[in-house]
């Protein structure tokens, strides 16, 4: 019992660490938004799958939102089929450099 209560410990250490190492670049992340564009980049722009709904501008909101946004659409805790289609493909990198360059946005 000892030994796993140690391994678990270490783990969290490393995802803490693992986590701390990540440093936001916006400049980044332009490369990286082409598909985030052809649907929050247009104002009043409407999807029609799974069914019409507005798509929500996302620049100017919080870093910290936007990361934890995709981060849970990647991790299945929101379940938009397009958004967690395209969210499952980015890095820990890629959502923070995502999120820090639609923050700065207005």
């Amino acid at each position: 019992m000892k030994k796993l209560l140690a391994f678990l410990a270490l783990a969290g250490v490393a995802q803490m660490s693992a986590a701390a190492d990540i440093v936001a670049n916006a400049k980044a992340a332009e490369n990286k938004v082409a598909m985030c564009v052809g649907c929050h980049g247009i104002p009043g722009y409407k999807a029609s799958f799974p069914e019409v709904y507005r798509v929500p501008m996302i620049g100017g909101q919080s870093e910290k939102y936007i990361a934890s946004a995709l981060a849970a659409y990647k991790k299945g805790d929101r379940n938009h089929p397009t958004m967690r289609g395209i969210a499952a493909g980015l890095s820990d990198q890629d959502i923070a450099d995502i999120a820090a360059y639609y923050a700065q946005k207005k």
